[in-house]
């Protein structure tokens, strides 16, 4: 039974009531954002981005497409000056272009590899470029002077092997440096090697790294080479590849055409003037036998159909009349170019 004057069990109270309103308003108003030195803002959800700590990107879509397109540059002109270095065919295709944490880049290397670790002065941060050792020894035979065939079993490269492999990564780290010199002037330096990325250690676990995957192929040989970037290296370049963007973007207005000026210099040139009919039909023989004083008969609309000629080109159409005691034309019209 219920006590008259007291609410049924399953009902709210009022302040219960007050409360959920108050949590729906809230959800519906913009969030607060926190910012340096906890200054509290509200902004609109829609300018609000997720962000997945677990799968975390570092360059827009935009940017992104952008660094395809410019890396797509890179692998066509390395391409052309291996296969100059070389003298032989060097197949260079881009597999893929991404981001991903350090972690899972070192995860991803083979074992064993050949990893070259180097700099990209001024910038900060330490870049790979990982090798696979089967095509690493086949660059060696091609640059010792064999017909680059593909070795059997991968290895570790000697000290005198990596050597010469190093001037082949010189002029890889080089031409990918000369994709940026309208951004910046880079000046790659090479600081180790590594067989393995078990223990390597140049940056933290959690750095986002932009991995570039090439497909590369040298005689029988058709092997991977990758390049990973630390985000914090590339972020000055990132940034002006963004305001570029933005310059892009920005609707320019249409340049006036320039006014056309009369040079005077050309007021002492002499040009050649003619004045005749075009496509005017005679017989052969009608033509042999003319001589000075016939008269041939023309239409009645020839008199307007007069073609000037300037130095040769057809400018003008005009009428045939007479001025005073001489033939003269009159301008009607001007030919379009």
């Amino acid at each position: 039974m219920e006590t008259e004057g007291q609410p049924p069990p399953d009902a709210l109270a009022p302040s219960e009531v007050d409360r959920l309103l108050v949590q729906v308003t809230e959800q519906d108003a913009p969030p607060v954002v926190h910012g340096r030195a906890d200054p509290r803002s509200r902004h609109a959800r829609a300018s609000i981005q997720t962000y997945d700590f677990r799968h975390p990107t570092f360059v827009s879509a935009g940017e992104l497409r952008r660094l395809k397109v410019r890396h797509e540059e890179f692998v066509r002109s390395l391409a052309a000056r291996l296969s100059i270095y070389f003298r032989l065919e060097f197949g260079l295709q881009m597999a893929r272009l991404q981001t991903v944490t350090y972690q899972r880049f070192v995860e991803s290397l083979a074992s064993p590899t050949h990893l070259v670790l180097f700099k990209l002065e001024p910038l900060r941060g330490i870049c790979i470029l990982d090798i696979n050792p089967r095509l690493g020894l086949t660059v060696v035979d091609r640059l010792l002077g064999g017909p680059a065939q593909q070795v059997a079993a991968a290895r570790d490269l000697s000290e005198i092997e990596t050597a010469l492999l190093d001037q082949v990564v010189q002029l890889i780290v080089g031409e990918w440096c000369n994709l940026w010199s309208g951004f910046q002037d880079l000046r790659p330096t090479v600081l180790g090697h590594e067989n393995s990325g078990r223990f390597l250690q140049t940056a933290p676990h959690d750095t986002i790294m932009l991995s570039l995957g090439l497909e590369a192929r040298l005689g029988d040989c058709m092997e991977q080479i990758q390049i990973a970037f630390p985000c914090y290296t590339l972020e000055p370049i990132i940034r002006q590849l963004g305001e570029e963007l933005e310059a892009e973007a920005v609707p320019h207005a249409p340049t006036p055409p320039i006014p056309l000026r009369w040079n005077r210099e050309l007021e002492a040139v002499p040009l050649t003037i003619t004045a005749g009919w075009e496509n005017l039909e005679i017989m052969a023989r009608q033509l042999a036998r003319l001589k000075p004083g016939d008269v041939l008969q023309m239409g009645a609309d020839s008199a307007s159909q007069v073609r000037i000629r300037l130095a040769g080109q057809p400018k003008f159409t005009g009428t045939l009349g007479t001025r005073g005691k001489r033939w003269a034309v009159c301008v009607n019209r001007i030919l379009k170019p």
